[in-house]
């Protein structure tokens, strides 16, 4: 065990952890289990990056300046720059995620956060360079590591740099599910089916028709996302605590946040000002606004084609079978896709309400809440891709719809009469629709009993292309 301290006291820590006091606190401090999510945890790694090569170039521009070359600088030797960028280059690609020991939900607006990554990166650069890990008189996590960055800039700049990478995940994922909607509304554009309301039997319709709706839902869900990235791509970076940029240089300010771009091939801008931008986490709860919105479009097509497929709707639907359902009834299969989509998206409205009361607890300078708003964030984003994934690959693709049963059940059921008003009007169809229920006949038998309608008249009118098409033309009666 190594001995390491800070002003409150010290801390054994083991001899090869890449954690140190700081992170050791927090574990104590904070007995939760949830883990940080590493896509987080990498864009720390990032985010270092980025800011190690700015205070290079930093460096090399006050070296190569004549009236500045000979002032007494204590810059940090090239090789600790080399190895602390090598460091976070690793976090970045996952490396040294054992020894990130802060959980999800913690106190100290991400302070916790930001050390165990520094921590990390100063003993990988020690190891690197021949040293033990601890040994911070040659490399320190705050000195070195956390060279003019602050917790609580280079956290939620992170935080975003993650969000970005998901957001374009979840774009993609959408546009998997439309497709797949879309194939399934192409195919069955004619397939008729009793449009319902109120749960209720109402007009013809197909189910073209009903899966267009998912797919115009969904083309909204993709715009929405797509306009996400306008307001997650401005960021603090630079503005230290509170934004201010106290104790950093002015190079450093405005040129590190270019450095950010160039590491992501993302077009990351400095807010026009950072205490704002520090001060106020709106961006993530109107991000999180459009996320909840795609859920609510999951939860009702999922819930709907659940119930087209369940035993209760008469099965002109059916799903494909995933699993076995029960461990008492023999053959029995349950819809667990639509309800695995139904669970995530009651999560996303869940961390909708923690996200947005949790940004309204920021208080003057900074909201202390950004660790759990950004793992709710996060979470509900890695949800939904999770969701769109499962409904692209394991229900949409094997969907069967029974078209003649379907169109069987819609000619038999007194809602189709509602296609002959404009021919007879609503008394008379109502006639027509009360024969039908009374007997249990199809609309073609029922009209040989009340005959309303001649029978050449209701067989066009019965056609697919006449019961979808939008609305009628006066000239058609």
């Amino acid at each position: 065990m190594r001995v390491e301290n800070d002003y409150l006291g010290s801390m054994e820590i083991p001899d090869d952890a890449f954690y140190g006091i700081h992170s050791a606190r927090a574990k104590q401090n904070f007995p939760d289990t949830t883990r940080f999510h590493l896509e987080w945890f990498q864009a720390m790694g990032l985010v270092k990056q980025a800011c190690y090569h700015t205070y290079s170039d930093m460096v090399n521009a006050v070296n190569s300046d004549s009236k500045l070359s000979n002032s007494k600088h204590n810059f940090i030797p090239d090789s600790i720059l080399k190895a602390l960028t090598s460091a976070a280059g690793e976090i970045h690609n996952g490396s040294y995620f054992d020894n990130f020991i802060v959980p999800a939900i913690q106190g100290g607006a991400g302070t916790s956060i930001n050390m165990n990554v520094n921590e990390i990166i100063a003993n990988a650069s020690l190891q690197k360079l021949g040293h033990k890990p601890g040994t911070y008189s040659i490399i320190d996590p705050i000195e070195h590591a956390n060279i003019y960055q602050s917790t609580n800039d280079v956290v939620p700049t992170a935080l975003k740099v993650a969000a970005v990478r998901l957001l374009t995940l979840l774009e993609e994922s959408i546009n998997n599910t439309r497709n797949g909607v879309e194939t399934i509304e192409k195919s069955h554009r004619n397939s008729l089916r009793i449009g319902y309301t109120q749960m209720q039997a109402a007009v013809p319709s197909s189910y073209g028709q009903l899966f267009s709706t998912y797919s115009e839902a969904l083309s909204r869900d993709w715009w929405r996302v797509s306009k996400c990235f306008e307001r997650i791509k401005v960021v603090n970076l630079g503005g230290g605590a509170i934004g201010t940029g106290v104790g950093s240089p002015r190079f450093f300010i405005m040129e590190v946040v270019k450095h950010l771009q160039r590491l992501t091939d993302f077009p990351f801008t400095r807010s026009e000002n950072l205490n704002d931008a520090t001060a106020n986490l709106d961006a993530f709860v109107e991000v999180h606004a459009t996320l909840k919105a795609h859920a609510v479009n999951l939860e009702k097509m999922a819930s709907d084609i659940r119930l087209l497929a369940s035993d209760i709707a008469g099965n002109s639907v059916s799903i494909p079978k995933r699993q076995v359902g029960s461990s008492i009834m023999p053959g029995k299969v349950n819809p667990v896709i639509p309800e695995f989509v139904v669970s995530v998206t009651h999560k996303v409205y869940a961390n909708d309400m923690l996200i947005s009361s949790l940004a309204g607890q920021g208080v003057l300078d900074l909201n202390a809440y950004i660790p759990t708003i950004g793992h709710a964030l996060l979470d509900s984003l890695k949800l939904l891709i999770s969701a769109n994934q499962t409904l692209a690959q394991h229900l949409l693709v094997g969907i069967e719809i029974d078209a003649e049963k379907s169109e069987k059940q819609l000619l038999c059921n007194p809602s189709i009469t509602t296609a002959l008003l404009p021919l007879i009007g609503f008394n008379k169809a109502a006639i027509l629709a009360k024969e039908m229920r009374k007997n249990d006949l199809n609309i073609f038998e029922a009209n040989q009993k009340v005959k309303l309608v001649e029978n050449e008249k209701l067989k066009e009118i019965a056609q697919p292309q006449n019961l979808l098409k939008l609305g009628y033309s006066f000239r058609e009666f």
